[in-house]
């Protein structure tokens, strides 16, 4: 990165046993879902979901619907600046490893899937409404995620994450509920129909400064489409195996505390508005605190302003300048 800057990678398994750490972004699902007295129950309960998804979409030499199932590893990502005793904890993605009970083969899946940021949450729950308090009109503060996406980038091309990953990370988020998608007659055999939306939002612009484009699929036999997150050929980069593992990992995420979107009984049609007021959905039999989810981000976001933005804020606007 610089002599400034360097990350280190840290994996947890994340399975029905697993106990969130103190530095763990307490946003994410899978720390959500592994507190409260249905902890174990939860996370027992979303794993199997993930592998019913994968073994259905995965059809083809499975006749029992039984032959893979999904390993998750919660990949935490420190970014030490140099002289400083504690490392800043900045990101936190999962990553899928696929396990074949046929061939006793384990396969290496897709890193991303989930993506959380104290950053992020900075930018978007500290930065951005700071500077539209006193705004008659919404508007983005000059240089909105420049930081954050020279971070990301210089992550991905770090020696660290060179050493972990034999490929570029995808990241699968939810569609938007301000936004119309028609679908198109483009379709894949595992990422399924594709839809455009009807224009450009924040977010898209924020991940394009990450280095990423994105395209919205809907899966076969499911009921939405997803935002999926890359870098260079999302159909041709990837295997079927490994975009399944996605798919399927995140989707009951997705199910999990979009269930308005993600298990509504009726399925998107040609032009589709996502809606969160949604009555006519299903709900999962797995305990999520959204609202707590919502509270966190803002208090995740003080954090990254008092522990990384203000106290290296001269470091980071030099380096953020001369980054290329």
């Amino acid at each position: 990165m610089n002599n400034n800057f360097s990350f280190s990678i840290k994996s947890i398994r994340l399975d029905e046993h697993y106990q969130p750490s103190e530095t763990t972004r307490a946003t994410t699902n899978f720390a959500n879902l592994a507190r409260g007295e249905y902890r174990q129950q939860n996370l027992r309960n979303a794993l199997r979901m993930i592998d019913n998804r994968f073994n259905a979409l995965a059809h083809w030499d499975n006749p029992n619907a039984d032959r893979f199932s999904v390993e998750l590893e919660i990949i935490s990502v420190d970014l030490e600046v140099a002289g400083q005793a504690e490392p800043f904890p900045s990101i936190e993605v999962l990553k899928t490893n696929i396990i074949d009970h046929h061939t006793q083969e384990r396969i290496e899946g897709i890193v991303g899937n989930n993506f959380s940021s104290y950053v992020r949450d900075y930018d978007f729950s500290v930065l951005l409404l700071d500077h539209n308090k006193q705004q008659n009109k919404f508007s983005i503060p000059e240089n909105f995620g420049d930081l954050h996406g020279k971070l990301f980038q210089s992550f991905v091309n770090s020696d660290a994450y060179q050493q972990h990953f034999k490929k570029p990370p995808v990241i699968c988020l939810s569609v938007s509920d301000n936004k119309t998608y028609h679908r198109t007659e483009n379709q894949h055999p595992v990422l399924g129909v594709e839809y455009q939306p009807n224009e450009s939002s924040l977010t898209e612009r924020y991940f394009k400064k990450m280095g990423l484009e994105v395209r919205y699929f809907m899966p076969p036999n499911s009921v939405a489409p997803f935002a999926f997150y890359f870098v260079g050929d999302l159909l041709n980069d990837y295997t079927n195996l490994e975009l399944i593992s996605t798919i399927s990992t995140m989707e009951t995420f997705q199910k999990i505390y979009r269930p308005e979107i993600y298990n509504a009984n009726a399925v998107a049609g040609k032009c589709y508005r996502p809606n969160l007021k949604n009555t006519d959905h299903s709900v999962t039999q797995i305990v999520y605190d959204r609202e707590e989810r919502s509270q966190l981000a803002v208090s995740q976001g003080k954090f990254a302003e008092e522990h990384f933005i203000k106290p290296y804020r001269t470091i980071l606007e030099r380096w953020s300048a001369n980054y290329a």
